[in-house]
């Protein structure tokens, strides 16, 4: 639940990020939010995967949305969030797949350039310049990461 609540929060300061320097860049700003919260949901169905890696709970938790009545586009990212490289994702699925690693100060450069590359191509700013603002957030999100996960070590449910 702390971790959910965690990547919830970061994406939300992401979202605002984005909205305020690049407003011209498309995001499903609810189904971010709404993934961000639901994202590893299978994972009550995969308790072992709870404290260990594991990907089984992707797939159970995109059938467990389904059969709960959430639509597909929105189940799907149970399992983009950490396929992020596959051509089928798009920047909704990155910006989850980002804050589920950025919350604890994890930096992915293939995901990061992904992004910037293409706020690049829908703002038609030089990559130097979005890279610099982008990596400003980053580091800025990232400085938080010891509070962070000291706040899901001591989570009580």
């Amino acid at each position: 639940m702390a971790h959910l609540i965690l990547v919830y929060e970061v994406a939300k300061t992401i979202l605002a990020w984005m909205d305020h320097h690049y407003p011209e860049v498309s995001i499903d700003k609810e189904a971010v939010l709404f993934e961000a919260v639901i994202h590893d949901i299978g994972k009550v169905m995969v308790n072992e995967e709870i404290t260990k890696p594991g990907s089984i709970h992707e797939r159970q938790g995109f059938e467990l949305l389904l059969n709960h009545g959430i639509k597909e586009h929105l189940a799907r990212f149970t399992l983009t969030h950490s396929q992020w490289t596959k051509s089928n994702t798009n920047i909704d699925d990155w910006m989850v797949s980002l804050a589920d690693k950025i919350w604890k100060g994890k930096r992915v450069t293939d995901l990061e350039d992904l992004i910037v590359n293409h706020i690049c191509r829908k703002t038609n700013k030089e990559k130097w310049e979005v890279f610099l603002n982008f990596d400003d957030l980053l580091q800025n999100i990232s400085k938080d990461a010891d509070r962070r996960l000291a706040f899901q070590t001591n989570y009580h449910y």
